[in-house]
């Protein structure tokens, strides 16, 4: 055993190359601080070209941020403005989205009730002008910065509609974004739920709905976080909490500070405790989203259908710098209640490429939720039961890359006043061929894997200098792949009608014309009904070991 001087000097010796630890470290930050500070001034003084001083530092400093993780930022003012804008969920605007096609900005979504949509904004209108200018080769940021405002304030637009010019004045509305976008009764049984953003209030949000819905005698709930790439971790633990009782462990976070060490329990009463729950998944559900799904199968409380999720398990902090400037930086893991970490990549591990490696199968480890259900860390939360959805056919995603569908729906909006309710509106055999019609009268950019293999043929042919039989047996075999193209079209009519309907009744009903039409056709919600209709199979799910 030490005495007790050994004791002592030993504490003294660790003490003394602790010192000297810190004092490298600090010589270290110090010595290339000055080269860093060296190496910009000399550039900002001596390039042969002129620089913006403060362009050049913010690209130094994304450089070096980048060779972290994609999570830790830089914000100069405007952007740390705009960050402060999305997690309040506010700004003064006038409601839609866009896109640019070709030269111009086309609206592609108007937001119901809000300013864009009184003054007469459609989807699909081109913009012409902006307050008099004209708003040529601009993009969807240049938009934004142009319709945003002041309430009160006025934007006047010049649109063009299918052909036709159209005036439109909006008046300008303080915008409150909503995460949840959508909540209503799949059927007399059965709620749902689609939660967009993990903003300021997402929690009460969910419990409002959830609390009507219950009104309207639900007896079972679907909460929908596809695509949510998720926000504020404490909205996260507020809605697990909605189904969960007071005082549970929902999250810990561990960094390399004392200071990133944090609990977050549940502190209220919840909702509903025991009402059947399903949450729906996808590859792109993340962060936050996971961390609510991840809890929900930890605590064996609800099923969790779809994709594997993301892997996010970093959490970040927002550190406020000098001249309003902001970093956000991640401080640290989190772990959900099983004790596992979902974290996918592993940044401080980067291959040949500069890539983050992921986390392989084999050293995933084994955690438990509370039923005794087997889980594992790394690689996202997999889902309780998986449903594949098949993968879309090439040619319709070149007709979504052609906007060919989008433009569809535009012509029949502008020909059409109404349509039927979305539980009746189809789309016949007699508008599908019209579709096609209008196809074969447009660019369009798809090629099977028999024109490219015969456009390899022309090329040979010309640099070989074959004879003119041959190129005009393969001109004549073009045509005939016309032919073929409306085949492939036909081929995957199903699909495309699909599609059709979705953004033709888009035009009509908003955003939640998608979320309507899903009730009927989703493989995710149906696979939750199905789970639902079958009480015995769901508590053996939530029971297997």
């Amino acid at each position: 055993m030490f005495s007790k001087k050994k004791l002592i000097l030993s504490l003294l010796i660790l003490g003394v190359l602790f010192g000297f630890k810190q004092a490298d470290e600090y010589f270290e930050i110090s010595k290339n601080l000055e080269i860093f500070g060296a190496v910009y001034k000399t550039i900002n003084n001596e390039y042969v070209d002129e620089v913006n001083p403060g362009d050049l530092m913010k690209k130094g400093i994304d450089a070096m941020l980048s060779s972290l993780d994609p999570y830790t930022n830089y914000f100069n003012e405007s952007q740390a403005e705009e960050a402060m804008i999305r997690q309040r969920g506010e700004y003064g605007g006038v409601g839609c989205r866009s896109k640019r096609i070709g030269d111009f900005i086309y609206i592609t979504e108007v937001f119901e009730g809000l300013p864009a949509d009184k003054a007469g904004l459609r989807v699909g209108d081109k913009i012409l002008e902006i307050n008099g200018k004209a708003f040529l080769n601009k993009n969807d940021e240049e938009l934004g910065e142009n319709l945003k405002g002041s309430p009160g304030t006025k934007a006047s637009l010049l649109v063009d509609r299918q052909g036709s010019q159209v005036k439109i004045e909006i008046t300008r509305e303080e915008i409150k974004i909503k995460n949840v976008s959508f909540y209503g009764l799949i059927n007399p049984n059965t709620g749902y739920i689609k939660l967009d953003h993990f903003m300021n209030g997402a929690a009460t949000e969910i419990k409002e709905a959830l609390i009507k819905m219950k009104a309207q005698g639900i007896k079972q709930v679907v909460l929908d976080l596809r695509d949510n790439g998720g926000g504020l971790l404490h909205e996260a633990v507020n809605i697990v909490n909605i189904f969960v009782a007071m005082d549970e462990q929902v999250v810990v976070s561990k960094g390399r500070s004392k200071d990133a060490y944090r609990e977050y329990k549940t502190l209220d009463p919840p909702v509903d405790q025991s009402i059947p729950l399903v949450v729906l998944v996808n590859d792109h559900s993340a962060s936050a989203s996971e961390i609510v799904c991840g809890a929900i199968q930890d605590l064996d409380r609800g099923i969790v259908i779809g994709r594997n999720t993301f892997g996010k398990g970093l959490v970040q902090n927002v550190i406020p710098l000098a001249y309003r400037n902001q970093m956000k930086i991640t401080i640290a893991k989190y772990y959900i209640p099983s004790g596992r970490c979902i974290q996918l990549l592993d940044y401080s591990n980067k291959g040949a490429d500069g890539k983050a490696i992921a986390i392989a199968d084999s050293l995933r480890k084994k955690f438990k939720t509370r039923n005794g259900r087997v889980v594992l860390d790394g690689g996202g939360v997999r889902p309780d039961i998986a449903v594949d959805i098949a993968k879309q056919s090439n040619i319709v995603t070149a007709l979504e890359k052609s906007n060919l569908i989008f433009e569809f729906a535009n012509k029949y909006r502008n020909e059409h006043p109404s349509i039927e309710a979305i539980g009746t509106f189809k789309i016949d055999d007699e508008l599908f061929n019209e579709f096609k019609t209008f196809v074969n009268g447009k660019t369009f950019s798809y090629k099977s894997a028999t024109e490219l293999s015969i456009d390899k043929l022309k090329a040979s042919a010309t640099d070989d200098h074959f004879n003119e039989s041959i190129k005009l047996e393969i001109e004549q075999l073009e045509k005939s792949l016309l032919k073929a193209k409306n085949i492939e079209i036909e081929s995957n009519k199903l699909e495309i009608k699909q599609m059709l309907k979705q953004e033709i009744a888009s035009r009509y009903y908003y955003e939640k014309a998608n979320i309507l039409i899903s009730f009927y056709e989703d493989p995710d919600i149906l696979k939750a009904l199905e789970t639902f209709a079958n009480t015995l199979n769901y508590m053996q799910i939530l029971n297997r070991k």
